[in-house]
């Protein structure tokens, strides 16, 4: 995580267009409050996996292989995950949360619990500390952006802290694995000033741990 600037600015009136803009985003500051903009934290040792077709069941697989970064848990073949992923629906967040949520054996019997948090678009920023904190503890998400899977690697967020040490936090933009792609189109972005919130279906929040 990249640290504060060196020369805080209170947001004003004069500041540039895009200042303004996520001035008006945040709905304003209030007296006594400091905003630090251009954090940014990354996971950057994911597994340079693409998946082997198009097909929206193939990407999802490939997503989470990622997201999990473990062959007993995730995927493939006598993974702890392989049947609950089968049985998902891959054009639904919450269906595909619902199916691997609880707990799995892997091929050796040990348990395993998955925990699977949606994280709907319709929550703007209220939640912005969960996927800021699980990028920070190098746990990568799933993002269902214009009905396509991508894996959320890190964030870009400004830091708002009031004159009483209170923080909060809104993210600016999304860093994305496109597992379709293992090119220079693999890596994308989601700007939240720039590009349509509305077609953003929600992300989703997976951990997994021995039980």
């Amino acid at each position: 995580m990249s640290g504060r600037t060196s020369s805080p600015r209170v947001l004003r009136y004069s500041l540039t267009n895009w200042v303004a803009a996520l001035w008006l985003a945040l709905g304003g500051l209030a007296y006594g409050q400091t905003y630090y903009p251009n954090h940014e934290v990354r996971i950057n040792d994911l597994p340079s996996l693409t998946a082997k077709s198009r097909d929206v069941a193939d990407l999802l697989a490939t997503s989470l292989e990622i997201i999990f970064r473990d062959k007993e848990v995730c995927c493939g073949k006598d993974s702890a995950l392989e049947d609950s992923v089968q049985r998902a629906d891959p054009r639904e967040l919450k269906d595909v949360g619902d199916k691997l949520r609880g707990r799995h054996l892997l091929s050796d019997g040990r348990a395993i619990v998955v925990t699977a948090e949606v994280w709907p678009a319709a929550a703007g920023n209220a939640s912005s500390g969960s996927p800021i904190s699980e990028i920070m503890d190098k746990r990568p998400l799933l993002m269902d952006w214009n009905s396509h899977w991508y894996v959320v690697y890190g964030v870009t967020y400004g830091e708002i802290v009031a004159d009483d040490g209170t923080q909060s936090e809104t993210i600016l933009k999304f860093l994305l694995l496109d597992p379709r792609y293992s090119d220079a189109r693999r890596n994308v972005s989601f700007d939240r000033q720039t590009d349509d919130w509305g077609k953003v279906q929600g992300l989703l929040i997976l951990r997994s741990a021995p039980q």
